[in-house]
């Protein structure tokens, strides 16, 4: 019980974050509750930084309560179309992992950046942000510094993608009745799972989709997430051939991410009560507290971001971070162009 006490205050300061950024996302859907929580943070970490009793709940509702809401999407997806999803974005899934770790390599190469941060970066980039950094630093030993750096660049790069990416879609003719198109965009084009939810749920606000873009980009990207798994199985062997031999630093439950489990749960529970003849819309409360898990998400998210110190950092890393991002975004859009999507 004394361990859910600490994380009172700072849950509180993200919900007060939360609400006004979700009537404010009702009032002007363009922009959207996550984008405006996201933004609200960050101007509050400007002038605020959570002290020693407000962190422990931040970090909790950055995570904790990010899988919970992508959990709680499970809910109002049938299995069929879940794996239906995940067949047609795999394609371009490899394509712009390929893209984003051949980017970070060629980078490496010819600017001489470090060989852990243009590894983290490009794993970070390809995969699932910040998920995959913590699970690839230990494989490749990489200290503190190292994995701080490429998560703040993996983050720059979300908080762009979040904010520009509807712009974008509707700038070039995404289709607008349906959220299939920028669903699978933001799926296999945005770094981080938050960032994911905060472009798509902007989206669906938009046009009055419910959580269509958001399903749909939630499925993909969970997809996408399970390409840690061998990349960091690869990464733990050249690890070990480096070192003469040895187990290297993989380990299975540390890669894989539990959370994706249980959204595949939640969606055969779903499937079965729908095909007892259970209405679909008895789901849909858990929906709506989804979407609100998100926004308070990226509020905490805002609250840890620090773009003064990002900038300072050096102009390489990010330099690294905004050509994977350029790559896997012009990847994603030409290869749903050659499969007809939009």
């Amino acid at each position: 019980m004394r361990n859910y006490q600490k994380l009172l205050p700072g849950i509180g300061v993200c919900l007060a974050i939360a609400i006004p950024s979700w009537l404010l996302g009702k009032m002007v859907p363009v922009i959207g509750g996550p984008v405006f929580s996201i933004v609200i943070g960050m101007v509050v970490a400007l002038i605020w930084t959570p002290g020693a009793a407000c962190k422990p709940g931040v970090a909790f509702t950055s995570k904790k309560i990010l899988q919970t809401a992508v959990v709680l999407l499970g809910f109002g997806l049938n299995l069929s179309v879940v794996l239906q999803t995940g067949r047609q974005s795999l394609p371009i899934i490899v394509c712009t992992i390929a893209t984003s770790l051949l980017v970070a390599y060629a980078l490496h190469k010819l600017l001489h950046i470090d060989a852990n941060i243009s590894t983290l970066i490009g794993v970070g980039s390809s995969i699932c942000g910040g998920s995959a950094v913590a699970a690839t630093a230990p494989v490749i030993h990489a200290d503190d510094e190292e994995v701080a750096q490429a998560i703040s660049v993996i983050f720059f790069f979300n908080v762009l993608a979040a904010l520009l990416f509807p712009l974008l879609g509707q700038a070039i003719g995404f289709d607008t009745s349906s959220g299939e198109a920028f669903g699978i965009f933001a799926g296999t084009a945005v770094n981080d799972t938050s960032s994911v939810t905060a472009a798509a749920s902007t989206w669906d606000s938009m046009w009055a989709l419910g959580s269509q873009t958001l399903d749909k980009a939630v499925t993909v990207k969970l997809t996408r997430t399970l390409a840690i798994i061998p990349i960091t199985l690869v990464l733990s062997l050249v690890q070990a051939k480096k070192a003469g031999g040895g187990q290297g630093g993989f380990r299975l439950k540390n890669a894989f991410p539990m959370f994706i489990l249980w959204f595949i749960c939640a969606s055969v529970v779903t499937t079965v009560c729908t095909s007892l003849g259970v209405p679909a819309a008895i789901f849909k409360p858990l929906k709506e507290l989804s979407k609100f898990f998100i926004v308070m998400a990226m509020a905490a998210i805002g609250l840890n971001s620090n773009i003064v110190k990002l900038v300072k950092s050096g102009g390489k890393p990010l330099l690294l971070g905004g050509c994977c991002w350029a790559g896997i975004t012009a990847v994603s859009l030409l290869m749903q162009r050659v499969m007809g999507i939009w």
